[in-house]
């Protein structure tokens, strides 16, 4: 397993409190070329980069899950890497459907936790909590998919610390979350990943993306949250029929905050910050 380096010793009432920020569907592109041909995400995404690196306290680490990029293109990796540079605290990322396992490689190879073969799963500590990177990715393909070799690891890993409390993180939702894009998630493995996460009593959270929008869901024994992005969203839609329509709500992202004495925790922050109007200590 990677033990994430120099975290941050957060404190709330004496108690030792661990901050996972998450950002998701950044969809960079390079060269000022806009995603979708409206939206700038390398802008939004260097803004949401500056929001977070404005916390305090700071997050213990910062998982990016999935769509980093619109079309796979090294250059547009290089360009993240470009990004997160300011930031003081380690970065973990995985893949979702618009990337590329071997592009992500190339440019993150100095990276300690992303495999150097084979699909991009990995486990990474951070302090007590333990965090469990899925990958649902299938090239070429807008939706999702755990085959027997990537749940095995899952199973595996799980059972090595069953008393340890854990998040699993993955791009693709996990179960239908009863909006349109449900057409496009994780479409094979489901039911086998369920099994096992109703398994794991010691599952705190399964995070996703995909869909840029907060949505939260009781599944399998444990809850199913899923992040919005940092640039566009994607307008709520309840019936499956009707077509997926791009809008420009607020730039979001997740903090998950885990206490011994309260579990995880999820809070959904704007990039924005906005002023403030008065000032109550109680």
């Amino acid at each position: 397993m990677a033990e994430l380096p120099g975290l941050v010793a957060n404190h709330l009432k004496g108690i030792r409190t661990l901050i996972i920020a998450q950002l998701t569907d950044l969809h960079l592109r390079t060269g000022g070329e806009l995603t979708f041909g409206k939206v700038d995400t390398a802008a939004f995404m260097s803004a949401a980069v500056a929001a977070i690196g404005r916390l305090d306290p700071a997050p213990d680490v910062l998982l990016l899950t999935g769509d980093l990029v619109d079309n796979g293109a090294v250059e547009a990796y290089s360009l993240l890497a470009e990004l997160l540079a300011p930031l003081e605290f380690p970065v973990r990322m995985l893949p979702g459907n618009h990337d590329a396992r071997d592009a992500m490689r190339e440019v993150f190879a100095s990276t300690d936790y992303l495999p150097a073969s084979g699909f991009l799963q990995y486990e990474s500590d951070i302090g007590p909590l333990r965090l469990l990177c899925l990958d649902t990715l299938v090239e070429g393909k807008t939706y999702g998919h755990l085959c027997a070799e990537r749940l095995d690891w899952l199973q595996t890993r799980l059972a090595e610390r069953p008393e340890d409390p854990t998040v699993i993180a993955l791009h693709h939702p996990p179960c239908p979350l009863g909006i349109a894009m449900d057409s496009i998630g994780l479409v094979e493995g489901s039911e086998a990943l369920e099994k096992i996460v109703a398994m794991h009593a010691n599952i705190e959270r399964v995070i996703c993306g995909h869909v840029h929008r907060t949505i939260h869901r009781r599944w399998a024994g444990t809850m199913v949250t899923a992040a919005p992005g940092p640039a566009h969203q994607i307008a709520l839609s309840l019936e499956s029929s009707q077509a997926f329509r791009i809008i420009m709500e607020p730039p979001s992202f997740h903090l998950h905050v885990w206490r011994p004495d309260t579990g995880l925790v999820t809070h959904a922050c704007l990039v924005e910050d906005f002023p403030v109007a008065h000032e109550v200590r109680v």
